[in-house]
Order: C-alpha cells, then sequence, then structure tokens
C-alpha cells in the first residue's frame, strides 16, 4: 500500500513539471494595446511673432518702446494677431519726387526688456483644424491727409520683397500677392496680398516684408514732388481682413 502511494505521488509530481516546462517554452505571445490623441480647433488669443523667428514670440512695441496693445488681434479659431503700423516718420518739405520708407517693427523678445528691430508685418493664424484655407487683403481707406481732411495727392503707399514665413513646413506656405513682387495700393479698393488654399496656411503664418537685409528698404511711399505738402502731419488707415474659403479653392 505504501509503494503505491509512493508511486502516485511520483507521477503528480512529474505531470506538474512537465505543464510548467510547457509554458516556460511556449511560442511568441501577442497583446494590442492603444494609442489615442485628439484635436479640437482651439479659440484662444494667439500671442505676435518674432519675424525672424517665428517660432519664438514676442512684445510689439513702437520705435519708442511703448507696448502696441495686445487686444489689437483677434481670438478665435482662425484669427488676425498683429499688423504693423507703418511710419516714416518727419521729412523735409521739396518739390523733387521722393520716396520714403517705413521703420523697421520694433519689438521685446521673450524675457527682455531690450528692444529689437525686424521686419515689417502681419501675422494670421489658423486653428481650425479644417484645412479650409483663407484670404488676407487689406484696403487702404483713404488718401493719406491732414486731420483737415487735406490730401496728399498722388503719394503711393508700396509693399516689396513679401514672403510666407512660419514655423510650419514651408510645404504648407500660402501665395504672396497672387505672384506679383512689389504690390501697390489702390485707396479705397481692397487687395489680395497672401492666399492659402486648401491645405495650405493651417497654423501661424506672417506676411513679411522683407529680411534682414531687405526690411529696411520694403514699405515704400512714393510722393510726386509736384504734390503740395502742408507742414502738417499726414495719416492714413490700413484695414486688414482675413476671410475663410470655401474647400474648392
Amino acid at each position: 500500500m505504501k509503494k503505491h502511494l509512493v508511486l502516485w505521488s511520483s507521477l503528480l509530481v512529474f505531470g506538474s513539471l512537465l505543464g510548467y516546462g510547457s509554458n516556460i517554452w511556449a511560442d511568441e505571445i501577442t497583446y494590442p494595446s492603444k494609442g489615442s490623441v485628439t484635436f479640437e480647433e482651439d479659440s484662444s488669443q494667439t500671442k505676435p511673432v518674432d519675424p525672424l523667428n517665428p517660432d519664438q514670440p514676442v512684445t510689439p512695441t513702437d520705435p519708442e518702446g511703448n507696448e502696441v496693445d495686445p487686444d489689437k488681434g483677434t481670438p478665435g479659431p482662425l484669427s488676425l494677431d498683429f499688423a504693423s503700423d507703418f511710419l516714416f516718420g518727419t521729412q523735409k518739405i521739396t518739390t523733387t519726387n521722393e520716396n520714403y520708407y517705413a521703420a523697421l517693427q520694433s519689438y521685446k523678445k521673450q524675457g527682455s526688456t531690450e528692444l529689437t528691430t525686424g521686419p515689417n508685418y502681419i501675422q494670421v493664424t489658423d486653428k481650425r483644424g479644417t484645412q479650409m484655407g483663407w484670404v488676407l487683403s487689406v484696403t487702404q481707406m483713404a488718401q493719406f491727409q491732414t486731420a483737415e481732411n487735406e490730401p496728399l495727392e498722388g503719394a503711393s503707399l508700396s509693399f516689396a520683397n513679401a514672403m510666407a514665413v512660419s514655423a510650419v513646413d514651408q510645404t504648407y506656405a500660402p501665395t504672396i500677392n497672387e505672384g506679383e513682387t512689389e504690390t501697390a495700393l489702390i485707396p479705397g479698393t481692397a487687395t489680395t496680398i497672401m492666399t492659402a488654399a486648401q491645405k495650405q496656411g493651417m497654423g501661424t503664418w506672417l506676411y513679411r516684408l522683407g529680411d534682414e537685409k531687405t526690411g529696411a528698404n520694403s514699405v515704400k511711399l512714393s510722393i510726386p514732388g509736384k504734390s503740395v505738402k502742408l507742414a502738417k502731419e499726414y495719416t492714413t488707415t490700413l484695414t486688414w481682413t482675413l476671410a475663410s474659403t470655401p474647400e474648392n479653392l
């Protein structure tokens, strides 16, 4: 009886070892798991960026260092974040044809109180996530004129050396000025300056006027010598318009 019990016990132990051994040396086993991320449109306001380093936020100022009102930018998933003012300074009255160039854009880099200058620019952001495209246009509302509505006859404002710059891959760059190298504004008439077709213009894009070398000569005010010039300040208003475009643009 004892011998039988010992033998049975040995068989149980041997069988258990066989079972464990088969699990240790089993074929490769796999188990799938999942990664996921979902994006949605962003309606927050986008801060202006450095025209020479568009992945870095900045604080735009006037030439004296006074900060530009940050609320001038529009919030929303499709937004106009910033547009430079074009300042031509104080000039001597003359009877010859003259070209004057706007001062460079002044700004403070993130974490710095020192003023830096770079090309004038207009900044657009598309955070809709639809790839629908958009169109940026500008209208010079009236001829340069004094506070008493006295016009600067024949004055012409124009942009040159324009380029679309972004931290986004240039594969998605909008088209500048419909391919033109220089754009002259006509008072009272809207002019298209940058167009993002379908699958273009996602993220933040700058309509930048020049670079480190050409920025100082990219926004021009041409005034005929024959125009009457009073010893007063002349101003005009530019209205920038950003419009969404149909998917089939």
